[in-house]
Order: structure tokens, then sequence, then C-alpha cells
């Protein structure tokens, strides 16, 4: 699930023509946050879960 969350992410955010800066100030998190995020080098269930239910 982590490569999947992270491909899914990045490909909704340049289909919706954001930034991965814009998702970060969004959820009021760093962008190296929502990195490690992404790419699992840290763990954030509740990150996770808003991060699924950004229509």
């Amino acid at each position: 699930m982590s490569q999947d969350l992270e491909i899914g992410v990045r490909a909704a955010l340049i289909r919706a023509g954001k930034t991965q800066s814009w998702l970060s100030k969004l959820l009021g998190i760093s962008s190296p946050y929502l990195s490690d995020i992404l790419c699992v080098r840290r763990r954030s269930e509740e990150q996770v879960q808003k991060i699924l239910n950004i229509r």
C-alpha cells in the first residue's frame, strides 16, 4: 500500500494541478513531513486518513 499511496497521491495532485506543498498546507503539516508519510519513512494513520478523505 505504501507505494500505491505515494503514486496515487502524486497522480491526483498532477491531475488537479496542485502541488505537494499545497497539500501539506491543507493538512497543516510541513512538506518534508508529508513526503516522509508518502514514502513511509514516518507512519501517521491520522494524516493518511485525512489524505484519503480529500476530494
